[in-house]
């Protein structure tokens, strides 16, 4: 029981405390303070993100580190598999395609790297493809579990030979005959062909022969398809127009005059009298040679022909470099692709070559000259027009084969120029009477002659055939009208250019043209291959002029024309890397 003392203390503690309950109250007061003081302080929080940031940057650079690492590994990998790939799809490897490729990586430090190779070949091409993978151990970020990374390499080469055009432009000029030069290229030209088709579809490459001289034999399948004037069947070469030298293309409507079958070239006897000496043509040095073994051949992959073509091929005559550059390129242009269609329709070329000459712009096409050559433009000579064709102002009698010519612009009655006697007569010599006449024209004196025979009139392709351009010009012009030889020799002949011996020829024009027309191919994506074979300075430097670059140019003697030919052959032959 409460005293009255105790319970005064009981109220002053009370007091003092306010009170049991209010005591509580402030206990729980000072604990939330506590928690809002801690709540709002945040001192220490910027040290766990900068911990966090760390730790991030040393992993992205550990993984940059482990990843430059994996790359130079990967491009060494993927480098290695193209270079070994390339080496075993090159259709002259001797060894096993899939040794070659582990070969390379091996000496490459790489061994074991390879997974798988596939070797694809057929008649024509090699198709290789690899895979190979490495792995690589990482050194930062394989703390964090990654251990290792993959490299992976794939390559695929392929060599093949695909839709190939090839002009083959020869000189078969008389020079080819010394040295044993023509023998020489029979050989080197029948290596080519051989390398050219080894291992190669054959309707994938067509080879088209070009022999010159100082013209071209088109040959008479040829010549149908262009529009040419003059037409004669003795033989065919075209004097070709200034204008075809400034185009790849060779038009088909442009009209062109064949090439007369005349000597223009050989001397004749030219004295003041009559004189048959050295009258009829040389069957050597015409221009444009009858030999129908110096044609063109188009577009053929029939290796014994073509082989069989180039052993035949016969020394004759000058050079007109010009000429065959102009035929053989013309050979590839798309606009002799009618042309080719004609004669794959007259079974003269096979029908895979039906769509010959391809685009240049076709990415599966490659088109190639071989341009050779033993020396130097020499002066090409043609018939001037007026002459060329037609009926002729000389008269043959049959009987004595005599020779007399009309010339109209002599005065008087007697027109006609009688050689053989040196007079001149109303009618031309054969089957009629005719007067002997002497003296000038003014102070004439004239008996009756008789001839046996007749008279006919010669057509100009006649004239050239029976007689030498030199002859005519001395006994049927200057005998008869006065004035100089080679004032008469230039009004029916033209020679572009100037003869010196010894020493170069003034054959500027021939040298401009050439070079021109190789711009002009050229510039189509036609590769030019070039080779001077025992040539003079001047027929070198022609042709590395004309050649797609310096190392297309060969410069040869004797037998290293077939190195030559070879080192071409394997050129032409692509190697591809697919992937």
């Amino acid at each position: 029981m409460l005293t009255d003392a105790n319970k005064d203390n009981c109220k002053d503690d009370i007091v003092k405390n306010g009170g049991g309950s209010t005591t509580a109250r402030d206990r729980m007061r000072r604990r939330g303070f506590s928690l809002a003081v801690f709540r709002r302080d945040e001192d220490g929080a910027l040290v766990i993100f900068s911990v966090f940031m760390l730790l991030m940057i040393l992993f992205v650079g550990s993984l940059g580190v482990d990843m430059m690492r994996f790359e130079m590994e990967r491009a060494k990998l993927q480098s290695t598999l193209d270079r070994a790939v390339l080496a075993a799809a090159d259709i002259d490897q001797t060894m096993d395609p899939t040794d070659v490729v582990n070969e390379y990586f091996t000496k490459s430090g790489l061994g074991g790297s390879v997974t798988g190779v596939t070797v694809t070949e057929g008649l024509g091409y090699r198709s290789v493809s690899a895979t190979a993978r490495k792995t690589i151990n990482t050194q930062l970020i394989h703390m964090l579990g990654v251990d290792t990374m993959s490299a992976p390499a794939a390559g695929t080469a392929e060599e093949r030979v695909d839709s190939v055009e090839i002009s083959l432009v020869l000189d078969v000029s008389g020079s080819m005959a010394s040295n044993n030069k023509i023998g020489n290229l029979r050989t080197a030209g029948g290596q080519f062909i051989d390398a050219i088709f080894a291992n190669t579809e054959q309707d994938k490459v067509s080879i088209s022969i070009v022999p010159y001289n100082g013209q071209v034999n088109v040959g008479p399948d040829l010549i149908d398809k262009y529009n040419i004037t003059n037409r004669h069947n003795n033989t065919f070469c075209v004097d070709l127009p200034a204008s075809v030298y400034t185009s790849a293309a060779l038009s088909r409507n442009l009209p062109m005059p064949q090439h007369v079958f005349a000597d223009t070239y050989n001397s004749s006897n030219t004295s003041s009298s009559y004189s048959t000496s050295s009258m009829t043509p040389s069957s050597v040095n015409r221009w444009c040679d009858a030999n129908p073994v110096n044609r063109i051949r188009v577009h053929s992959n029939n290796i014994t022909q073509l082989k069989g073509h180039i052993n035949n091929l016969q020394p004759v005559g000058a050079t007109s470099i010009d000429a065959g550059m102009r035929w053989g390129s013309a050979l590839l242009d798309p606009s002799a692709r009618s042309v080719v269609s004609e004669l794959v329709s007259e079974n003269v070329v096979i029908a895979p070559f039906a769509g010959r000459p391809l685009e240049y712009n076709n990415p599966e096409v490659l088109k190639v000259i071989v341009l050779m050559t033993d020396g130097e433009h020499w002066p090409n000579e043609y018939v001037n027009d007026g002459f060329r064709s037609g009926p002729s102002t000389v008269f043959r009698n049959t009987s004595d084969n005599r020779y007399s010519i009309y010339h109209a612009g002599v005065s008087g009655d007697d027109k006609y120029w009688i050689p053989h006697t040196g007079n001149w007569g109303p009618v031309p010599w054969g089957g009629t009477v005719t007067q002997s006449c002497t003296g000038n024209w003014r102070n004439r004196v004239c008996t009756d002659v008789y001839s046996n025979g007749s008279a006919i009139r010669l057509d100009w392709q006649n004239v050239w055939s029976e007689l030498r351009v030199q002859w005519a010009a001395q006994h049927l012009y200057r005998r008869a009208l006065g004035g100089s030889l080679n004032g008469w020799i230039d009004m029916l002949r033209t020679r572009e250019g100037t003869l010196q011996s010894p020493g170069p020829h003034e054959v500027t024009t021939m040298n401009n043209r050439l070079l021109n027309l190789c711009t002009q191919v050229k510039n189509q994506g036609v590769v030019i291959y070039t080779v001077a074979f025992e040539a003079p300075s001047i027929g070198q430097s022609l042709l590395r002029n004309c050649a797609s670059s310096p190392n297309h140019a060969f410069d040869v003697d004797g037998l290293e024309i077939a190195s030559a030919f070879s080192s071409i052959a394997t050129s032409i032959r692509k190697l591809r890397l697919t992937q």
